[in-house]
């Protein structure tokens, strides 16, 4: 495990982003879509031994739509995703008198790869949340860490916490029905990687 995070770049950006996008997600992912999906920017993110984020945006310089904490730590999780194709299933309960937005659910009961491994919970995002993607807004995809200092949090935290790990991509994001939305890891140029599919449903 420790070997894959060395391999990872340490991104140190200046304070200012450059005006220049990074971005080339429309040439790497042509003809690579899902029919009927829409491309979305997903970022996993967190300190190796601390719970993960997933933040999903309609793209990289935008506020992210949906914040949520899973129940289960980053390095376990990139390791896992290293390992082979890994399904997050998110459940919750459907209350016909409710009407709120699928990805709007406070909470969810979670499953990995078939097993439960506890609940992932909807947050707003915080002034750490947006400082990471505001260190991240010119990065389309890719993985590694952000060394302390340049993830948020007071100092203290960062002794402690040390460096943070993420990893972006783009997600293409099919809704199913107002009860069912998928996500999926789409990986350019068809090339091999890390393989994430990410299950939303009300039952």
């Amino acid at each position: 495990m420790k070997s894959v995070f060395r391999s990872f770049p340490v991104i140190s950006p200046p304070c200012k982003m450059p005006a220049v996008s990074m971005h080339t997600g429309g040439r790497m992912h042509e003809g690579g879509h899902i029919h009927g999906g829409k491309q979305m920017t997903g970022t996993l993110f967190g300190h190796r031994k601390s719970r993960v984020n997933l933040a999903i945006q309609e793209n990289s310089r935008c506020l992210p739509l949906l914040v949520l904490e899973l129940s289960i730590q980053t390095g376990k999780l990139l390791q896992d995703m290293g390992l082979g194709l890994v399904r997050i299933a998110l459940e919750c309960e459907k209350n016909p008198s409710e009407k709120i937005k699928l990805i709007d659910e406070p909470i969810w009961t979670m499953y990995c790869n078939g097993r439960k491994v506890g609940y992932a919970v909807k947050r707003d995002p915080t002034d750490d949340d947006l400082k990471v993607m505001q260190v991240l807004h010119a990065v389309s995809m890719g993985a590694g860490v952000l060394p302390a200092g340049e993830s948020g949090g007071g100092a203290a935290g960062e002794v402690a916490e040390g460096e943070l790990t993420y990893m972006r991509a783009h997600f293409e994001k099919v809704v199913g029905s107002k009860d069912s939305e998928t996500y999926y890891m789409m990986n350019p140029d068809g090339n091999s990687g890390p393989e994430l599919s990410i299950f939303f449903v009300r039952v």
